[in-house]
């Protein structure tokens, strides 16, 4: 009887499983379509499917805004939502806690502070990469700097990373502010809209960087994702069962890292995909984290989509950054999940 039950349980789990992921990719496809046929240039769908069976070799105004504007600009938001959703995801199962995200490591403080170095010293050694360039190494190097810093008699631990973490943000907020300060008014400008996040000016050659870190940051994550429903049992139960502790946070970590770093350093800081998206898929998939990754990939692709046909068709003739809509989006999100584990009694 009992066997019958589990069994039952653990069918009902699949079937919602299943149906969250059909649901996504569903959201998905219908964020993607609006995003192509809204927008100043109005595509309807009996102009859209012809331009996307023939490729974009066709020679029409339509063709080329389809090809050459909307459709990079959609894939790259769908990589940087994905990227995003999984950082956070890692982030919260290294740290245990379901309001971490990867800003706690300084990857976006560290992409802030490269990405203000190329615009307020017009830098151009790599032509339009040269600031996305300099954002992904700088993460990298603070992330790394926090790490090495928060490092005692040979150990990283929990508490160490997020206080030297908060430390070492102050310091490059400390250093963007002084840029910010300094900089002509068109540089403080560009450094302001950066740091609100947009896709505005995205094109293919941006997707093509993008896409093979996306690729191979999801893979990563989803070979850590037994041992990460491991580490959820403890560090000391995990270590017992073979699972290498140390190596794991930082696997886990430095995965989280280049997949923040490559989503900012194109599309500029965008706030709460990381944190919202899968504290909200962790209650509705549960917490196996060889779920709720692939989960978070779809959330926050979805997220951003939606948010990006937002800030593009919400005032006419203007493209808003798309991390005011994540804040509105998830601010509230943010403080619902908040109340809803205080009455739970989670600290």
């Amino acid at each position: 009887m009992t066997q019958i039950m589990h069994s039952d349980v653990f069918t009902r789990r699949r079937t919602q499983r299943i149906s969250v992921f059909i649901l996504l990719a569903v959201l998905a496809v219908l964020a993607g379509l609006i995003s192509i046929v809204l927008g100043q240039y109005y595509i309807s769908l009996s102009d859209l499917f012809p331009i996307l069976a023939f490729g974009p070799s066709q020679e029409s105004l339509t063709a080329s805004v389809v090809w050459s504007i909307r459709l990079p600009r959609l894939v790259l938001g769908l990589l940087v939502g994905a990227a995003l959703g999984v950082a956070g995801t890692l982030m919260q199962a290294i740290f245990a806690n379901p309001l971490a995200e990867p800003s706690i490591i300084g990857v976006t403080s560290g992409a802030g502070v490269g990405a203000a170095v190329a615009i307020v010293f017009n830098l151009t050694f790599a032509g339009t990469f040269t600031a996305p360039a300099l954002a992904f190494l700088s993460a990298l190097l603070v992330t790394f700097i926090i790490y090495q810093l928060a490092r005692h008699n040979g150990r990283v631990t929990v508490v160490n990373l997020i206080l030297t973490g908060i430390a070492i943000n102050a310091v490059c907020n400390a250093i963007i502010s002084f840029m910010v300060y300094l900089a002509p008014t068109a540089n403080r400008e560009a450094i302001i809209f950066w740091q609100m996040g947009s896709f505005n000016g995205s094109q293919w050659k941006h997707v093509w960087v993008v896409l093979p870190v996306v690729l191979v940051g999801l893979a990563v994550a989803l070979c850590l994702g037994r041992q990460l429903d491991i580490l959820a049992l403890g560090e000391r139960a995990a270590a017992h069962t073979g699972v290498d502790v140390p190596m794991l946070r930082i696997v886990a970590i430095v995965t989280s890292a280049v997949l923040t770093a490559a989503a900012v350093s194109f599309a500029g800081l965008i706030g709460f995909v990381g944190l919202i998206v899968p504290h909200l898929l962790r209650s509705i998939v549960g917490p196996q984290n060889h779920i709720l990754i692939p989960a978070s990939a779809l959330g926050g692709a979805v997220l951003i989509g939606f948010a990006d046909v937002a800030a593009r068709t919400l005032i006419p003739f203007a493209d808003l950054p798309i991390g005011i809509f994540t804040a509105l989006v998830g601010g509230p999100t943010f403080f619902v999940l908040l109340r809803r584990m205080m009455r739970k009694g989670v600290h």
